[in-house]
């Protein structure tokens, strides 16, 4: 049985996004025994905004965001960056 010839892993990626563009096209099984185990510690901080909003308008997106499954945090980025997108 021939080996089809992997890309190595790189040894150093860029971005996290180049990390996870890597492992997106490829499969984690492939190179198993090219891991290790390692101490990874991190600290991810994602900032956060906090803003008012009239309580008619949160109940509304409460029934949404139930209805949908979602969060209404979620509800609301994807909207307002809709709304960003075409000012």
């Amino acid at each position: 049985m021939k080996k089809s010839k992997r890309e190595p892993i790189p040894k150093h990626f860029k971005s996290p996004e180049d990390a996870g563009d890597f492992w997106d096209t490829h499969d984690l099984a492939d190179y198993w025994g090219k891991t290790k185990e390692t101490d990874l510690l991190f600290n991810l901080r994602k900032k956060r905004y906090y803003i008012s909003i009239l309580p008619g308008i949160e109940k509304r997106l409460e029934r949404i965001s139930e209805k949908q499954g979602v969060s209404i945090e979620t509800i609301v980025n994807v909207w307002l960056k809709e709304k960003l997108q075409t000012a």
